[in-house]
C-alpha cells in the first residue's frame, strides 16, 4: 500500500468522526505487517476524559481482531497544520512498536517521522 492510499483511508475515517465540541475530525489508518489495515476517527465525549483520538481508536481495533504488528499509521486532520499523534496516543502506540513509521497529514500534504522521534522517552517496565 502506498503513503497515499494509507492517507486517503485516514482521511475517509476522518469523515465519521463524532466532534461536536472541537469541531475537528481526525481519521487514521493503522497497517500492520501482514498488510492489514484498520481506521479509527475520533469520537468526543462531554465527559471529555471519555473522549478517544482516532489513532487510538484503530489501534484498539487491530488490538481487538489480534493485531500486534504494526508498522505504520497515517494520521488526517482537516487544519493548517499537520495532524500529529497527541501525547497520550504516542505513549499508546509505542507500547506495541516504537519504531513504526508515523505519517502526519493536512490536506494534500505530509510528514513521515520514527514514532520514537515523536516519543523519544516512553514510559516502559
Amino acid at each position: 500500500m502506498t503513503d497515499k492510499q494509507l492517507i486517503d483511508l485516514a482521511v475517509e475515517a476522518s469523515k465519521n468522526a463524532y466532534v461536536p465540541y472541537s469541531h475537528f475530525a481526525v481519521g487514521a489508518a493503522l497497517e500492520c505487517a501482514d498488510g492489514t489495515v484498520f481506521t479509527g476517527c475520533n469520537v468526543e465525549n462531554a465527559a471529555l476524559g471519555s473522549t478517544i483520538c482516532a489513532e487510538r481508536t484503530a489501534a484498539c481495533k487491530a488490538i481487538s481482531e489480534g493485531h500486534r504488528d504494526f508498522v505504520r499509521i497515517a494520521v488526517y486532520g482537516d487544519g493548517e497544520g499537520y495532524c500529529y499523534p497527541c501525547g497520550a496516543c504516542r505513549q499508546f502506540l509505542a507500547e506495541f512498536a516504537p519504531e513504526m513509521e508515523v505519517l502526519s497529514a493536512k490536506a494534500g500534504r505530509y510528514v513521515s517521522n520514527k514514532l520514537s522521534e515523536l516519543m523519544p522517552y516512553t514510559f516502559n517496565f
